[in-house]
């Protein structure tokens, strides 16, 4: 007899299936740079949904650096993002999975300083393994996707509190998604975006490696906006 599981279907906000429509039109070129969003109340008629709901997305927008809210003037697009992070994250899922940037922010930031400051020999060794494997599956095509969370929780479990990489394992299927429209974009994009994607990273083995833990927690965090806006914005690629 065959072994049926049923997933639960995502449900998503009305809010990010918002952002994601808007987002389509900015990314399609129907809003370019510069131009002005219709007001809150137009994309309430054009949209049939109320104005909590409009508020909600045209702030999660802007909070992912897509727009710009000028006072007295209205939303304006900030900037276009690169037309692959639709290829590989729905638009109506995209909100959700830069949600995670800010979660990872406050979680690996801490677990970089603590990294550095009580890390073993052998757990700064695993590090460094562990971001060789990552540059090894980039550079010869592949995926990459085991090796990056891989990476990151080896500087988990270098804090010596199993809470840390407890937590990001609880996470894991949110920041995959997160790494898999990220990776994604990568592997094709521009030389210069790998070669940045790899110096952050080692960046952060080498503060951990000085033992310097202020220095690792600003290398991940940078390395973790950065991440967020080689997504959002197609000029990073440049």
């Amino acid at each position: 007899m065959v072994d049926l599981q049923l997933k639960p279907a995502r449900r998503e906000k009305l809010s990010d299936i918002l952002y994601g429509q808007i987002l389509e039109q900015i990314v399609s070129g129907i809003f370019a740079p510069g131009d002005r969003l219709p007001s809150e109340n137009d994309i309430c008629k054009a949209f049939e949904v109320s104005r909590p709901v409009v508020r909600e997305a045209l702030q999660r927008l802007q909070v992912d650096g897509l727009v710009i809210a000028r006072q007295g003037a209205g939303t304006f697009v900030s900037h276009k993002p690169p037309g692959g992070l639709l290829e590989t994250t729905p638009p109506q899922q995209v909100a959700s999975v830069l949600r995670v940037t800010e979660v990872r922010i406050a979680i690996e930031t801490e677990c970089a300083h603590l990294a550095a400051t009580r890390r073993s020999a052998g757990q700064l060794a695993e590090i460094e393994a562990r971001q060789e494997a990552f540059e090894a599956a980039l550079n010869s095509g592949a995926a990459g996707l085991e090796e990056d969370f891989a990476f990151h929780l080896a500087i988990a479990e270098a804090t010596g509190n199993e809470v840390f990489p407890a937590v990001l394992e609880s996470l894991k299927g949110r920041i995959e998604d997160w790494m898999r429209s990220a990776l994604s974009m990568t592997r094709v994009g521009s030389e210069e975006r790998r070669r940045a994607l790899f110096s952050e990273h080692r960046n952060i083995v080498d503060a951990i490696a000085r033992q310097q833990p202020d220095q690792a927690a600003l290398y991940m965090k940078f390395h973790l906006v950065e991440a967020r806006r080689r997504l959002t914005d197609a000029r990073r690629d440049r």
